[in-house]
């Protein structure tokens, strides 16, 4: 890893369905799902805001939900990591049915999550942080993890005493992202991992730490704003807007379809590029 300003130079080189309310027919390529979502509905007060959702997600890959705001990503995310209760449908991670399971169940089970917000605690130190995140764990299992963090992320050992709410963007986002992993957890579920990063930051947070994880064996589900970004580093990608799938498809043909900005932003000028450049600007 080379050190710069933040995570700006930041390297990773030792990183390595059901379509219900989705069109679009399921690649017989990919690999068979890791975590399976099926036709999921979840909400608030019993009301779904996600309905007949499922998304499906095999290790070593980055799968990326996008849609605009109020499309329901997030209480998708919270619905598949336990912080909300499904109102119908399921989750499986590796056979197992853990739709029923509370949220730190399901983190012992294998499913780490950044959220968007949130994402670390400020007044505490980066080792501090790190030991939250390994809360379930013994004492020497801490410490083991805590060092193949570091060994993932040179640059937070040397700020080991340093306050998470003193770090840059990209460093609390590695921090976030090491925290998670204090777990070693087979799925990573990222909401929109690149909010209020800059650019350049951003690019390096998608492209070193995102693809590093998929590439260190985990199965990727990212929530991106950035679609232009996302797809470069996803394999596959689905669409959600009101709450339901809209389009699921390789990323490779997403990137060619020229009426991705209609379907995605819900309006005309569907041009690929327009759509890149509204999301990139904070749209979703």
């Amino acid at each position: 890893m080379r050190r710069g300003n933040g995570v700006e130079q930041m390297e990773l080189s030792n990183m390595g369905e059901d379509t219900r309310g989705a069109p679009g027919a399921p690649d017989e390529t990919r690999a068979a799902p890791f975590l399976e979502v099926s036709g999921l509905d979840a909400g608030y007060n019993r009301v779904p805001v996600v309905q007949g959702v499922s998304v499906q997600v095999a290790l070593s890959e980055v799968v990326l939900v996008m849609g605009p705001n109020g499309a329901g990503k997030s209480t998708l995310v919270k619905a598949i990591t336990g912080e909300l209760p499904a109102l119908a449908g399921r989750v499986i991670l590796n056979g197992r049915d853990v739709t029923a399971t509370r949220e730190e169940d399901r983190t012992r089970a294998g499913i780490g999550y950044v959220p968007q917000v949130r994402d670390v605690f400020g007044p505490l130190t980066v080792v501090e942080n790190l030991q939250m995140g390994g809360y379930q764990l013994g004492k020497h299992e801490v410490a083991a993890r805590q060092d193949e963090v570091f060994s993932l992320f040179p640059a937070l050992a040397g700020m080991r005493s340093r306050l998470a709410r003193s770090l840059s963007g990209g460093e609390r986002k590695m921090l976030a992202i090491g925290r998670a992993l204090m777990a070693q957890p087979k799925v990573m579920v990222l909401d929109e991992p690149t909010a209020n990063l800059a650019p350049a930051i951003a690019r390096n947070v998608l492209h070193g730490i995102v693809a590093g994880l998929a590439g260190s064996g985990r199965a990727v589900l990212l929530v991106e704003q950035r679609v232009s970004l996302g797809l470069e580093v996803a394999s596959w990608g689905y669409v959600l807007t009101d709450g339901r799938l809209r389009l699921q498809e390789s990323c490779k043909k997403l990137r060619a379809r020229p009426d991705l900005g209609t379907l995605f932003l819900g309006h005309g000028g569907g041009e690929l590029g327009s759509a890149r450049e509204e999301v990139t600007q904070g749209v979703g």
